[in-house]
């Protein structure tokens, strides 16, 4: 035995529980390659079928239910942060909340073979208050359709991928090195992307004070709220209308010489800086992004339109 398998033949079971629970909590742990080799040494008879699915289950049942009650108590803040630190922070909160919206406690079953749903369908399952008997059964079922799946994957081909260990061991720790240099290299290059579509817009942004400040002397910018549905529930800026990404090209016929101003809930705001340049690049000058977002102009206490307005009026 070499490599993943021989490492896990002497350290057992707890192996992959930690696996799995260090990549469902969010760390950059790869799971699935530990999860294909323990099915191997379940063919093999190293490992006990059982043993190994319930190690599996309950690592991925344990972090998802940290990321529920997350959700439940602290709500979309918890969806920030997990973009926060995802590679594509400007899709995955309206992607996942799309999903379950149509699709209900049930995209549990299936979003950890979805990348971008994996780790934040759990913590949407919990702002959308499902039932937690709802969210046990669905992502029990999840969790047993994933780790399943992969340990079946590993049973069958287990011939075939001990011999792919044992010609990976002959490069030595070269294999290892280069593996780890093309993740990194992914990494680094999503990240540097970002960093990029970031600054390219970052000398026009505009403060929620400098937009306050605009809007009291009588100017009339365009305000357009990017975020997702649910999130509106907090309430929006005075005046903005709701658009997707996809469809802020189409404003580039009704804007004419007007001021537009995007804001988001995404961090470094992102999504407003990509909404600003698809405008730029049809012509349109007067863009700008906002800076913090919807979150820095509630801080600074100005006023908001929408349900959290309407109960702060109604409240005594």
């Amino acid at each position: 035995m070499h490599g993943v398998m021989g490492f896990l033949v002497r350290h057992g079971h707890v192996v992959v529980f930690i696996s799995v629970f260090a990549e469902s909590i969010g760390l950059p742990v790869p799971s699935v390659p530990v999860l294909l080799a323990a099915g191997a040494l379940v063919g093999l008879h190293y490992f006990s079928l059982p043993a190994v699915a319930a190690w599996a289950f309950t690592a991925c049942l344990l972090s998802d239910s940290i990321w529920f009650w997350l959700g439940r108590r602290r709500g979309s803040s918890v969806l920030e942060f997990i973009c926060r630190i995802a590679l594509e922070p400007d899709t995955c909160v309206s992607k996942t909340h799309s999903a379950y919206t149509r699709y209900g406690s049930k995209t549990l079953l299936l979003s950890k073979f979805i990348p971008g749903l994996s780790m934040l369908g759990p913590p949407m399952a919990g702002l959308f208050r499902a039932a937690p008997w709802k969210f046990l059964l669905f992502d029990a079922g999840g969790a047993l359709l994933w780790s399943g799946a992969y340990i079946a994957i590993g049973w069958a081909f287990r011939v075939q991928l001990e011999d792919i260990v044992l010609g990976m061991s002959r490069f030595g720790g070269w294999f290892g090195v280069a593996l780890v240099a093309l993740v990194a290299g992914y990494v680094g290059y999503k990240f540097l992307r970002r960093r990029r579509i970031y600054h390219t817009l970052r000398a026009d942004r505009i403060t929620a004070a400098e937009l306050k400040l605009r809007m009291d002397a009588g100017e009339s910018p365009l305000i357009v709220d990017l975020r997702a549905e649910f999130e509106r529930q907090e309430g929006w800026i005075p005046g903005a209308i709701a658009l997707t990404l996809d469809d802020v090209a189409s404003l580039t016929t009704v804007i004419g010489k007007r001021e537009v101003i995007f804001y988001c809930s995404c961090p470094d705001e992102i999504t407003s800086v990509r909404a600003a340049l698809r405008l730029k690049r049809r012509g349109a000058t007067r863009v700008h992004p906002l800076l913090g977002g919807f979150s820095g102009w509630r801080e600074l206490g100005f006023p908001i339109e929408g349900p959290a307005s309407r109960a702060a009026q109604a409240a005594p």
